[in-house]
Parts: structure tokens; sequence; C-alpha cells
């Protein structure tokens, strides 16, 4: 079964894959997935005010314009002592779209004055999968069902820390220390922000792993 992920960014993919195939053993091989960026799919304007908002809707878009189950997520960093945010709006939060140095410099200006002791945090991704009407089975009374909608929330927490550290990653990754750690420390006998971390290390703990990793008995389902 084809399913689409909502995205423009081919590296998701291979990410989302190998957690299927975890997952689902066998069964995945009955799945293909598809970037909407492959299928010249446009990026829908993200109105939701919460991470399960965004995904319901880029998942949404996506399996009406193509008629097949679709795939998204939505993430973003949510810093304690700010309550919400940065939230949604993690990906501008100093005004401008994917500055990432913008973005940590206003962040770490915000909560220079909060102990370390207060300044957890936690990475949030909903991730979301909508079966349209027509990829779902009729029931046993041949009335025709509605499109089915599942999300899950992945979740890793941890502390910001005062300056950068690692070249790995984006966004918020260099002042972002995880409280599940590898099993290694950094050179100077720290434990690793997640800009420190592999690609694989930060992929086993991250937020987005265990949103899709919670997400993997719908697709299950949904293959039969």
């Amino acid at each position: 079964m084809k399913i689409v992920v909502a995205t423009h960014n081919e590296g998701k993919l291979p990410e989302i894959r190998t957690i299927i195939v975890e997952e689902l053993g066998e069964a995945a091989r009955h799945v293909e997935l598809v970037s909407a960026g492959s299928m010249n799919l446009p990026d829908p304007v993200e109105t939701g005010v919460t991470f399960e908002e965004n995904a319901l809707l880029k998942a949404r878009d996506v399996a009406r314009r193509t008629g097949l189950p679709a795939l998204a997520d939505d993430s973003g960093l949510i810093v304690d002592v700010l309550g919400a945010a940065p939230g949604i709006l993690s990906a501008r939060w100093s005004g401008v779209h994917g500055d990432d140095e913008a973005n940590i410099d206003l962040l770490l200006a915000q909560i220079a004055d909060i102990p370390d002791a207060k300044r957890g945090a936690r990475f949030c991704c909903d991730a979301a999968l909508v079966v349209p009407e027509q990829c779902v089975e009729r029931r046993a009374d041949g009335s025709v069902p509605q499109a089915q909608e599942t999300t899950k929330l992945g979740e890793m927490h941890g502390v910001i820390i005062r300056a950068r550290r690692g070249s790995n990653g984006f966004g918020y990754d260099p002042i972002f220390v995880p409280n599940d750690q590898p099993g290694r420390l950094n050179d100077d006998g720290e434990k690793l922000t997640s800009a420190e971390m592999t690609a694989e290390e930060k992929n086993a703990i991250s937020h987005r792993h265990k949103a899709f990793v919670a997400l993997a008995p719908a697709v299950r389902q949904l293959i039969g």
C-alpha cells in the first residue's frame, strides 16, 4: 500500500521507513512510503494552534489531494518557564521562519536569568495518520465509512543550556541536552546535546521516533 508522507523533506522518509520496518517486521514490505514533495504537492498553510491540529491539517490535505493514506507530523520545543512557548512557533520564534541561529539567540536571551535547575524543556511531536474514506473497507451493512484519523504524541525531555555545543542536527539541538543519553560523554565529560549526538543516537530517543512508534499499530491495521 502506498502511503504519502506530508513533507518536502526527503530526509524524513528513511527515519519513518526504519520505524515502520522495526515495528511491523515482515508486514512492512507491503508499505511504500512516498513524499508529498515527490508528487509535487503544495505545502498547506499551517493554521492550527496545536501540534496535533497542524499534523492533522497536513495529513488531511494530502489525503484529500491524492486519495491515499497520509502521514504527517508537527513538532516544536516547549520551555517550562515560557509556558507553551515557543511551541508551534518554534521554527519562526525570532520572526523569520527557519533562522535557527536567530531563534536560539532570542530564546537564550529570554531565559538568561533563569537558574540552571529551572531550565527544563521538552521537544514534542504529534504524528497523524489520515485514511480517506475510499481507502476504508465498507462496513458489513454496506454503509460507507468515514475517513479514519489517528494521532499520537511523542516527547523528548531535557534542559536548555547557556551556550551552543555540537554541529549536528538542526533547530535548537545545540542548546538542548536530552535526559535520555546514549551512554557516552563529550570530550569535556559532559552530557551530550542533541547536536553532539549522531543521527542514530538522536533518532533512537527523539520525540518524532516515539510518536511514529506509537502510530505504527494504526499503520499495521491499515495494511491488514
